[in-house]
């Protein structure tokens, strides 16, 4: 697995205890985070899949902020998913899901972090089935 550039210790042991595979990569001047078969919970066209996230400059005290899927996600039962885009990223075209930290739900620097990161992912995907 490449590691291109380093997380934070912290960081790279929790990612350690996923038991996922995982790698860093720097592209086009970007970090990414790449995680291989993250779980996509029950109602999607997937049960996992890649699953990037931009590491901003800056971070941990700089936001983290939306993700991306490799293969595309679709809801099962045909209702469109909003607020979607393309972008190529490790030479796979991922679907971006426009999705954002709120004033409800701030990143909090000192505190957040990728775990926090990925248990607000997980609420994304939850979320998408309450919304219609």
């Amino acid at each position: 697995m490449r590691r291109q550039f380093l997380l934070p210790e912290s960081d790279r042991e929790y990612l350690c205890g996923l038991r996922l595979e995982w790698e860093t990569i720097t592209e086009n001047g970007m970090q990414w985070l790449l995680l291989h078969a993250f779980p996509i919970p029950d109602g999607y066209n997937h049960s996992n899949a890649a699953t990037a996230i931009m590491i901003s400059p800056g971070y941990p005290d700089t936001p983290l902020d939306m993700v991306w899927f490799y293969p595309a996600l679709a809801r099962k039962d045909g209702v469109a998913i909003g607020a979607l885009a393309q972008q190529q990223i490790d030479g796979k075209i991922f679907q971006r899901w426009s999705r954002h930290y709120t004033q409800q739900n701030p990143w909090r620097a000192g505190e957040s972090d990728i775990s926090t990161h990925l248990l607000l992912i997980r609420e994304w995907l939850e979320r998408e089935f309450r919304k219609r």
